[in-house]
């Protein structure tokens, strides 16, 4: 038996457009067209007996994360909240305190969020096999054979056998350059650092407390002064944000002598840009990977995506070509990894297509920006079947709402009232109004908001379902 401890942290830029800060990759359907990677990476453990998992995320993903979780049947999995990132080493830390506060000492099997593993009997058999160590007090790491001299992960030198199954680790190996890194691949001793862990709770926060232990009290410390807010437990952030930001690996891995590697072949990846996902992906005779509206003509060995148009190719190779509602990126294969850069700019120039896609994901439901311009903004509103929004006003823009499909329940002013399909209703400037769907189908309408300032931030909460007042 043991714990799953999922982090969901990170932004992902470097597969921006699809990855924004409010929207990243571990919540997206990236290679399975129904599950995000968050929800396949719980899904995989399905076969192995396991305790109710723990997710590690950004206080700003929650609703995302928790409504994720509720797909899958887990709407009562505990939602550790970081109030900002500070690294592996803390958030693990957090893990393991909250999971030892009652007296308990589970295993804990440390998952990234956003990974591949497309062999699940041979990740389960490393499970198993890292269970043996991690029983026997040991910090174990999982090591993935290489397939190709990679200079995006970092690696683990291959010692001597510790016995079942398990082998030390002499060395801790950054991201190489290509030539080393096709060293590494010739030597055969050597494996890519996955991230995966699995130890006992007491036994890491004990390697915590002798290598790093300003993280620990200030672990405890957040833990202590936090809050339980339904399934979530918000981390104190005048606490946390004294934290040192460190990883695993710098701050317990590397300086353990109780350090054992697992080597796993089991088709991993962590999708930790554009080609990597073409390279997980099925290619057509061409090489290519095509998703969504596409049209390709004299196209190889390239990924070409499309979210709400069509996208056509022509003469193209090597290429990596994505459109969303918008934006578009256009880059060579070989250049992926300068994504980033592009995520960096954008914040530089004051821009906001980094942050959220145009359709943007609330607790009650997704509204869609369809449409700006001086002093008006149009969004088209979906609201689940029995949710609510917030009871609200607005200092500087009014709201007109027109509705397009099921039926509204709205609160303007002192008046509680029914609109329907093709109705319409105003809320003026100033005016306390909210908007409910008593239905049973999603309710779908159309907000024209007009005034002198239309920024998300204009908002007043006199009371939320959702606990954001």
């Amino acid at each position: 038996m043991f714990v799953p401890i999922i982090m969901a942290g990170g932004s992902g830029t470097r597969l921006w457009p699809l990855s924004r800060q409010l929207h990243p990759k571990q919540f997206l359907p990236l290679v399975d067209s129904q599950f995000s990677m968050l929800q396949a990476t719980i899904k995989r453990l399905a076969g192995l007996t396991h305790a109710s998992p723990q997710l590690i995320c950004n206080e700003e993903h929650r609703f995302l994360a928790a409504e994720q979780l509720r797909l899958l049947g887990l709407q009562d999995v505990n939602i550790l909240l970081e109030p900002m990132g500070r690294n592996t080493a803390p958030a693990i830390a957090l893990a393991a305190l909250q999971v030892t506060a009652e007296g308990a000492d589970p295993l804990m099997l440390v998952l990234a969020a956003d990974h591949l593993i497309q062999n699940i009997e041979a990740f389960h058999d490393g499970i198993r096999t890292a269970m043996v160590l991690a029983e026997a007090g040991k910090l174990v790491s999982f090591g993935i054979t290489p397939t190709r001299p990679e200079t995006g992960y970092g690696y683990l030198r291959q010692g001597p056998s510790v016995g079942n199954g398990g082998f030390e680790v002499t060395r801790f190996v950054e991201k190489p350059n290509t030539e080393t890194a096709q060293v590494y691949l010739s030597d055969g001793g050597y494996y890519w650092n996955s991230g995966m862990f699995m130890f006992r709770a007491s036994r890491y926060l004990e390697e915590l407390q002798a290598f790093e232990p300003d993280i620990l009290f200030w672990c405890r410390e957040a833990l202590a002064k936090g809050q339980r807010d339904m399934h979530f437990t918000r981390i104190d952030r005048e606490a946390f944000s004294q934290c040192p930001d460190n990883s695993i690996d710098y701050a317990v891995m590397e300086k353990t002598q109780q350090a054992v590697m697992v080597p796993l072949d089991a088709n991993w990846s962590d999708i930790g840009s554009w080609a990597a996902l073409w390279e997980a992906g099925t290619h057509s005779e061409d090489g290519n990977l095509l998703t969504g509206d596409v049209i390709s003509v004299g196209t190889s060995n390239s990924y070409v995506y499309s979210e709400s148009r069509l996208v056509s190719t022509v003469g193209i190779n090597d290429l990596i070509v994505v459109e969303t509602k918008d934006a578009v990126l256009v880059a060579h294969k070989d250049h992926v990894q300068d994504v980033k850069e592009i995520v960096e700019k954008l914040k530089a120039d004051g821009r906001k297509e980094h942050m959220s896609h145009r359709e943007v994901y609330r607790p009650w439901g997704v509204y869609d920006a369809i449409d700006s311009g001086l002093r008006y903004q149009v969004k088209r509103i979906t609201v689940k079947p029995g949710h609510k929004l917030s009871v609200q006003m607005h200092h500087h823009r009014a709201e007109h709402w027109i509705v397009v499909s099921g039926t509204a329940k709205v609160t303007n002013g002192e008046k509680t009232y029914l609109v329907t399909e093709n109705q319409s209703t105003y809320i003026p400037i100033g005016g306390v109004h909210a908007l409910e769907n008593p239905g049973v189908i999603p309710l779908e309408l159309i907000e024209v908001q007009s005034g002198s300032y239309l920024g998300e931030d204009d908002i007043v909460r006199f009371s939320d379902s959702y606990g954001r007042c």
